[in-house]
């Protein structure tokens, strides 16, 4: 397999330390190439940052970055962001609108067993931890009125361990984070269904969650 281009511009500072004094998302993103906070930047390509209006309505969070877009450094870019895309516009989401990014911003991966794309690996705790002070600038930063987690790990990792998608997909939890927080499955998760008909209900469910979302926009745009 190919090896990656790897990142030079790495520091051994924290997160924490590289996030001080950063108040817009142009300088946070410039900060975050040098991130060392955990190890998975020995083995990514570059740092994938958030992307999209900086003062979104809406923020879409997902786990982390998956293999084209750690190679094209943009978040949400692969066959997961792709089928995002579609799902937004049938719910009537204008992407360019909205702010995406993941609780990890580096991508975390196995060595392919065939084939040449390399295999999502869920990151520990501690490393989404060490990636914590990025993504709560971000929000800081944006101030979304309605935050969106994408699957169990950005929705555990922002709203509490016990958080359940199956059983609180599409509904509205209180949360300090933004005035509306709703969770619903990740994209890449409808990729994985075992057959077609399979995915067709999970994309239907997926969109309907995310017409919730626009009924909380309609909302905030309303006050």
């Amino acid at each position: 397999m190919k090896r990656l281009r790897k990142n030079t511009k790495q520091t051994d500072a924290p997160a924490a330390a590289l996030v001080a004094g950063k108040s817009t998302i142009k300088g946070l993103r410039e900060q975050a190439v040098a991130c060392k906070a955990c190890d998975l930047w020995k083995t990514a390509t570059q740092t994938v940052f958030g992307e999209g209006n900086s003062k979104a309505t809406i923020m879409l969070v997902g786990e982390q970055p998956g293999d084209q877009e750690d190679r094209l450094g943009k978040p949400f870019v692969g066959p997961a962001g792709k089928l995002l895309d579609e799902a937004l516009a049938e719910a009537g989401i204008d992407r360019t609108q909205v702010y995406v990014t993941n609780v990890v911003k580096h991508f975390k991966w196995t060595p392919p067993q065939r084939g040449k794309r390399r295999i999502h690996k869920k990151p520990r705790s501690s490393e989404i931890q060490a990636c914590r002070p990025w993504l709560a600038t971000e929000l800081s930063i944006v101030r979304p009125r309605i935050l969106v987690c994408l699957g169990a790990t950005a929705a555990r990792s922002l709203l509490g361990k016990e958080f359940s998608i199956t059983r609180q997909h599409g509904k509205v939890v209180e949360s300090e984070l933004s005035p509306f927080t709703i969770a619903t499955v990740h994209p890449s998760s409808i990729l994985r269904a075992p057959d077609a008909e399979s995915r067709r209900q999970q994309m239907r469910a997926f969109v309907e969650d995310l017409k919730q979302v626009v009924v909380l926009a309609t909302k905030t745009r309303a006050k």
